[in-house]
């Protein structure tokens, strides 16, 4: 699975995530939230959330360039916003995140747990949030979304090197990120990326 060698590519794909995110779930505003998202302990509202924060924090990190602690950016979030309004949170950071990404020079390198790493990195992290979130989000909502293949195969190729071929990309990623089964393999019961730079 091959990743996009432009960091205008990569930024592309950050937004396309959040494009697809929201569009799915804004048709399920009118749903109770309040539910566990998929298999997370999070509600669905808690999840958005989580999300908007770590796409705003993968621009931070990439902007401060830390070698080795996380950045002290703290943001709130309204608890009592309707879901359009968190919905266009995610849209904000994406857009954010993407325009970190592009504005990144070919050697910069930030601070990451699971490796340090470069714009294009940051940007496969987000598109991976994003399309695990979205799909927490739908199954806890009870809506019937996948994970689209064509952002899903850049991201397992920049950040889940040992990942098994031959199944479709939406599905690898949910096996790799303990969300789904791939026939042959076992569940993921922990997991995490890599995010240095290869």
């Amino acid at each position: 699975m091959s990743a996009p060698e432009s960091t205008a590519a990569w930024a592309s794909l950050v937004v396309a995530a959040a494009e697809e995110c929201t569009a799915v779930l804004e048709g399920a505003a009118a749903k109770d939230w309040s539910v566990p998202a998929g298999g997370l302990d999070w509600s669905c509202h808690a999840t958005l959330d989580h999300l908007a924060l770590g796409l705003v924090g993968y621009a931070g990190l990439l902007t401060a360039k830390p070698a080795d602690r996380y950045i002290a950016l703290f943001a709130s979030l309204d608890p009592k916003a309707p879901v359009s309004a968190r919905l266009e949170g995610i849209r904000i950071a994406a857009s954010l995140l993407a325009g970190t990404v592009r504005g990144a020079g070919a050697g910069d390198r930030a601070w990451h747990p699971w490796g340090h790493s470069d714009g294009p990195g940051f940007a496969a992290m987000g598109v991976v949030e994003t399309v695990v979130h979205t799909h927490d989000v739908a199954r806890g909502l009870g809506l019937d979304w996948s994970p689209p293949d064509g952002l899903c195969a850049p991201a397992i190729g920049r950040l889940f090197p040992d990942a098994p071929e031959g199944h479709a990309p939406g599905r690898t990623l949910l096996w790799c990120t303990g969300r789904g089964v791939l026939p042959g393999q076992p569940r993921r019961e922990q997991w995490q990326w890599d995010g240095a730079v290869r």
